[in-house]
């Protein structure tokens, strides 16, 4: 699985260093682990600058500005705060790309609404955001499990909209 994961960051990387575009990330569930695959990658430094990692409603607050509104109506593990969080990193490190993940890794810390595995990925683009809401399958997914596949989809996710830039789906003014 690492070659898999290093090949989609490399081709991120090389994508980004191809456009002259830059990526940040803010991260929860996956404690750092997103930043990490990037930064793995040889010339990373070219299109990567910060990533932070805030498990605490005050450093989401703090850091990168999700509204504590946000926070209390909707909850850490929310679309709302995986929008805020990506907009949030882009805006303060003024790069291209804004990536966020957060969600419940486990083992604990699950309910009913909100389910171990539960993941929301958020990206703030050139020209949109997006969101994901990912659920790792089975009954009793692994920390290890979640925070891998998290991070791989959000890379995915990025290398998709990158794709559609090089393809003229979506225009680069």
């Amino acid at each position: 699985m690492a070659n898999q994961t290093y090949g989609v960051a490399a081709g991120l990387v090389t994508m980004l260093r191809k456009h002259g575009m830059k990526i940040a990330t803010v991260e929860s569930c996956t404690g750092g682990l997103l930043s990490k695959m990037i930064t793995d990658v040889p010339g990373a430094s070219e299109v990567f600058d910060v990533g932070i990692t805030t498990y605490s409603n005050e450093m989401k607050t703090r850091l990168v500005g999700v509204s504590e509104d946000i926070l209390s109506q909707y909850g850490a593990v929310s679309w709302q705060t995986a929008q805020a969080m990506a907009t949030g990193i882009r805006e303060l490190s003024g790069a291209d790309f804004g990536i966020s993940t957060t969600g419940i890794a486990g083992p604990g810390g699950g309910t009913e609404e909100k389910p171990v595995g539960l993941v929301y990925i958020g990206i703030a683009a050139p020209d949109k955001t997006a969101v994901i809401k990912w659920i790792a399958p089975g009954e009793t997914p692994t920390r290890e499990y979640v925070r891998q596949n998290a991070a791989e989809n959000a890379l995915a996710m990025v290398a998709s909209y990158l794709m559609l830039v090089d393809d003229g789906t979506i225009r680069k003014e």
